[in-house]
């Protein structure tokens, strides 16, 4: 065989053998997911426990915290601080489905939580998370932000909910 040849062969099981480590990771990145939300709905942590500290997070859509956050610590002072000061409990997470593929994970789940003024807090979610290392890097975030610019206009009363990742 000549030596293009050789080349093409290596190029050939290359590309074959790549679903098989990759099924790794994507495994792997989905059972990582999966047992952040476990802990989460447990209270023993949450998903943002692993996010890396230049992590960045885009909150889509029109809400008092849609924005795109450069750093884990702007996410969680200037989204979920202001977020978990409306809550009298922690947002508890019901997953629904998590998707997977590589480094990504798509997580839809709902979450529901208690405001400070006795009314409930309830809103869907989609995350789509890129992993690195078993760390999350880049988040974009969409949710029903009509339910979340509600909660947002409700008054802020007794101690605040401290927030997952703190």
């Amino acid at each position: 065989m000549n030596p293009l040849g050789h080349l093409g062969a290596l190029l050939l099981g290359v590309l074959l053998s790549l679903p098989s480590w990759a099924a790794g990771a994507t495994q792997d990145n989905r059972a990582l997911i999966q047992q952040a939300f476990d802990d989460w709905r447990n209270g023993q942590g949450s998903v943002f426990d692993l996010l890396a500290e230049d992590a960045v997070w885009i909150v889509a859509g029109n809400s008092p915290v849609s924005a795109t956050y450069p750093t884990r610590q702007a996410f969680l002072e200037e989204a979920v601080k202001p977020i978990t000061a409306k809550l009298a409990t922690p947002i508890t997470p019901t997953v629904r489905q998590l998707v997977a593929q590589g480094p990504y994970v798509v997580a839809i789940w709902d979450g529901q939580a208690t405001a400070h003024d006795g009314s409930r807090y309830e809103n869907s979610y989609a995350w789509h998370m890129q992993l690195e290392d078993g760390r999350i890097t880049h988040v974009t975030a969409f949710l029903d932000t009509w339910r979340l610019v509600q909660l947002m206009e409700r008054p802020t009363g007794g101690r605040s909910t401290p927030a997952p990742g703190k």
